[in-house]
């Protein structure tokens, strides 16, 4: 078991790595991006990604506070998913009703790969040979589709 501190140390270390990994790919524009922290430019639209002892999940995250306008945009990434699953390559977790990490009502879309741990350092080309397609695909889908959204 480790402090929180020390694995705040140890996450912190796999995502500077991933970062730095990550650097030379340029977005879907032929930009310099930062991956870890991505902007989808829509407020309330967020792509995610985490690592825990257990799992590696990247998702995408709509944290509107009116449930509405939420459920509305996850309509339109319904309408959409056909598009989003081709681009990426497989099926997604459609969950509407979610709560993020501090119990916020959210929608999301996600993928899982499951027996990863953070953790252990052996586990971080798995994690990032799950995470790095996924993003990059996120980032072609968003090119193709974030007009829909503004």
């Amino acid at each position: 078991m480790y402090s929180k501190q020390q694995a705040s140390a140890i996450k912190q270390k796999f995502w500077t790595s991933f970062g730095q990994y990550m650097r030379p790919v340029k977005n879907a524009n032929d930009e310099t991006i930062n991956w870890i922290n991505y902007h989808t430019g829509i407020k309330h639209i967020y792509f995610r990604m985490d690592a825990d002892n257990k799992q590696t999940t990247i998702a995408i995250e709509l944290h509107h506070p009116v449930a509405m306008m939420r459920q509305q945009y996850f309509e339109q990434f319904k309408q959409l998913r056909t598009l989003l699953e081709e681009e990426t390559g497989e099926q997604w977790q459609w969950d509407e009703q979610y709560q993020d990490e501090h119990h916020n009502p959210v929608s999301r879309i996600s993928t899982t790969l499951t027996g990863t741990n953070i953790f252990n350092e052996a586990d971080w080309p798995a994690i990032i040979s799950f995470l790095k397609p996924r993003i990059i695909a996120l980032d072609r889908f968003w090119g193709m589709v974030k007009e829909g959204f503004e």
